[in-house]
């Protein structure tokens, strides 16, 4: 559902449309943490203890790599349908989990950009610019949601509140706060990777569900966004009306 869609949606069927996305988004995640047995809450245990203090410090620079790579790739590579994206990171966990650790480290900030690409190719799709840097700020935002490892009940929606006006000297603070976040999703991402023998399908499988979720998460952001300019109803509200949608489903 694009932002033209939307404009022919009446405002309660488009926020049932995006609840759906919402519901939807962590379902592949925990197929994944079926696969691989236990609870996303223990997946950080199985790190090493340096790579856990460092997990925090290694996604924000992850996000900056990826903050500049994806700018500069915009007028070089075009955004690409959502099923290659998520192509091309199933294929990049894959790799990423068969050498284990060290492999899935360096994998990281790669799959990060991709993630990132695809958010911005999603913000086209309901008519903003991710060159905006307000829409930009958006993009960074959708990092800040619990993840696809994570049980979500619909009460993690603050983020789609968020509004972070992104200017050069804003980049460092908005990394920060989205970094804790993402380092505990994305720290459980590195521990399924180095699940012994699963590591390459666990891999793949994590990638497929992250980029999955993120991309659903992106379209109920942006879609929140355009549903708000074009029904001119105040974007708190339709937060409210979204989260009243999700515990009916």
């Amino acid at each position: 559902m694009t932002g033209s869609d939307l404009v022919q949606l009446d405002t309660q069927t488009a926020i049932a449309e995006l609840a759906r996305r919402h519901k939807a988004a962590g379902g592949v995640g925990m197929q994944v943490l079926n696969m691989i047995g236990g609870r996303a809450e223990n997946l950080l245990e199985r790190l090493p203890d340096p790579v856990k203090t460092g997990l925090e410090g290694a996604t924000e620079r992850a996000l900056m790599v990826a903050l500049h790579t994806a700018k500069q790739s915009r007028g070089l590579v075009p955004d690409q349908k959502g099923w290659l994206n998520t192509a091309v990171t199933t294929a990049m966990g894959a790799v990423g989990g068969a050498g284990g650790l060290p492999t899935a480290l360096a994998e990281l900030p790669v799959t990060t950009t991709v993630l990132l690409r695809t958010v911005q190719g999603i913000a086209t799709e309901y008519d903003f610019d991710p060159n905006d840097p307000d829409v930009l700020a958006d993009c960074l935002t959708v990092f800040a949601s619990a993840g696809p490892l994570e049980a979500d009940d619909g009460a993690n929606t603050a983020f789609f509140s968020t509004r972070v006006t992104l200017t050069g000297a804003a980049v460092h603070g908005i990394l920060k706060s989205v970094s804790p976040r993402l380092a505990t999703v994305l720290g459980q991402k590195l521990a399924a990777q180095t699940v012994p023998i699963l590591g390459a399908a666990a891999g793949a499988a994590t990638n497929y569900a992250f980029t999955s979720y993120y991309q659903e998460m992106a379209h109920v952001h942006f879609g929140l966004r355009r549903l708000a300019i074009e029904s001119g109803q105040s974007e708190t509200l339709l937060v409210e009306d979204l989260k009243r949608t999700l515990k009916t489903l």
